[in-house]
């Protein structure tokens, strides 16, 4: 899908990403894929002067899991910071999304852009009705 990133469109790509997952019986990666996605949007947001970008979700060919990529057009590469302040507001993104991860990477995009991308994998089934986890 491609839009204008804005202050609430994480919340609504992960209801798409989650509804997806469930149907792929991918839903014990509903976590991090989430915040997964809320990390690469959130730097769209912040970063790229217009916040247009895409995500693509990818279900992965041996069933196990997804790949997950946001392209934009910003030429300006994501740095994960070595050490953040206890109060900073800002700057644990990519230490987060590295933890929640299998693994995560950037790569070329459309003209002079970037694409952002993170694979997880290791899937439990949907919980059913009434299924407490």
């Amino acid at each position: 899908m491609s839009f204008t990133a804005g202050a609430h469109s994480a919340r609504h790509v992960r209801r798409i990403v989650r509804s997806y997952l469930r149907e792929w019986d991918l839903f014990g990666l509903a976590d991090a894929v989430e915040l997964g996605v809320t990390e690469l949007l959130a730097n769209v947001v912040r970063h790229v002067p217009d916040r247009r970008c895409t995500l693509l979700l990818l279900r992965r060919a041996d069933g196990g899991g997804v790949r997950v990529e946001v392209a934009d057009g910003s030429p300006r590469q994501p740095v994960p910071v070595a050490r953040v302040s206890d109060d900073a507001e800002c700057g644990r993104g990519l230490v987060l999304l590295d933890a929640v991860v299998d693994k995560w990477g950037v790569g070329p995009g459309f003209g002079d852009g970037k694409t952002v991308w993170f694979e997880c994998g290791g899937a439990s089934p949907a919980p059913e009705a009434g299924d407490a986890r």
